[in-house]
């Protein structure tokens, strides 16, 4: 994959952050920190997309049969196990 170079700004606190994260050994320099940051955010979204899309299978499908007994809580605690996968 090609590589960007980029230039960024951080306040010291996030720069003590990165450098602390790079001397316990968890990344070898500041690129991989930011990248695997971005990496994060970006599965964070594809889950974030996936539930919605549950949750507006699960409401069509409510619409169309009536009432359910679950609250609200039961509902979500469903979808973010992954039960209503089977939904879409």
């Amino acid at each position: 994959m090609a590589m960007v170079k980029k230039s960024i700004t951080v306040t010291d606190q996030q720069d003590n952050w990165i450098k602390a994260q790079i001397e316990t050994g968890h990344y070898g320099n500041e690129s991989e920190v930011l990248r695997e940051l971005i990496r994060e955010r970006q599965l964070r979204e594809q889950e974030t997309s996936r539930e919605i899309e549950v949750i507006r299978a699960k409401l069509i499908r409510a619409e169309e049969s009536g009432f359910t007994e679950q609250n609200p809580t039961e509902l979500l605690k469903e979808i973010k196990n992954g039960l209503g996968r089977d939904a879409i």
